[in-house]
């Protein structure tokens, strides 16, 4: 599934064809993907300008001139391709929406598990929306400090990783990320999450910025079917330090794997947790 970094970078791959521009045509090649499609999406974003290009969670926020905002939900395997004005593109089978700009430009949905959500709200449902109101803050954002996760944390008899995936404590951290900056704050991953204390707070939230903010530099962590808007995949995979190396040594620790057996994984509520059982304790 693209996590917040993948988001992020094809969010930003879409700005430079979308903001400015005007929308032409929307084609639907099937009424609905985990939802259905709105109702006369044309009719509704058709010739209004894009003003700009944000995010929130893992939703891409297409915002129009006149307040409204096309919501983009990726899903499991949901995938943006541009095509230049230039370029001729002959339709794939799981590309579900294809828009076309007054430029020329086309810019193409494609999901073949279908799981992802697109839709039509105005910007001041933004807060409120179903899909937005029960969000917790953004981790790159001023409102995730260490005070804040101590104090929503304080009372969570949950492992401090099942924590850092819930979306109403933090959007978007995330299960790759979630081990990456357990891993770097030297906590294990079944600490409760309520113990979460002083400089290990400050900590843990200034690692989840870091490892974000390499993983939105280096393009996302490409894995199975994701890909960029231009098509270019990403390669912060190849930094991980302990997400899917069970049994190899763990990047940046100085463990005897001969004695630790290497990087261990666990369950935690049916997702792989990756740790190192030196390091993080």
């Amino acid at each position: 599934m693209p996590e917040l970094p993948e988001v992020e970078t094809v969010m930003r791959g879409l700005l430079p064809v979308m903001v400015g521009n005007k929308i032409r045509t929307v084609k639907l090649h099937r009424k609905d993907l985990r939802i259905p499609f709105p109702l006369k999406m044309q009719e509704k974003l058709k010739n209004i300008e894009i003003t700009a290009l944000t995010r929130r969670a893992k939703y891409i926020l297409v915002h129009f001139k006149d307040g409204k905002i096309l919501a983009i939900h990726l899903g499991m395997s949901g995938r943006v391709l541009i095509v230049p004005p230039e370029d001729k593109y002959d339709l794939q089978k799981h590309d579900h929406m294809v828009i076309g700009f007054h430029d020329g430009a086309k810019v193409i949905y494609n999901d073949p598990r279908r799981f992802g959500m697109i839709f039509i709200l105005n910007d001041d449902e933004l807060e409120t929306h179903k899909a937005f109101a029960h969000l917790g803050p953004e981790p790159l954002g001023n409102n995730f400090s260490s005070s804040y996760l101590k104090e929503t944390l304080k009372n969570k008899k949950t492992s401090i990783k099942q924590a850092l995936l819930d979306q109403r404590v933090v959007v978007g951290v995330g299960n790759i990320y979630a081990c990456e900056a357990l891993f770097m704050a030297g906590i294990s991953p079944e600490m409760i999450a309520g113990d979460l204390k002083g400089k290990k707070a400050q900590l843990l939230v200034e690692c989840i910025r870091d490892v974000l903010t390499r993983a939105i530099e280096a393009g996302g962590s490409t894995l199975k079917d994701f890909a960029h808007a231009d098509g270019e995949l990403g390669y912060f995979q190849h930094s991980f330090s302990v997400y899917n190396r069970e049994k190899q040594a763990c990047q940046g620790c100085n463990c005897d794997i001969d004695k630790t057996g290497g990087v261990q994984r666990i369950t935690q509520s049916g997702r792989s947790t990756f740790y190192c059982p030196k390091k993080q304790k």
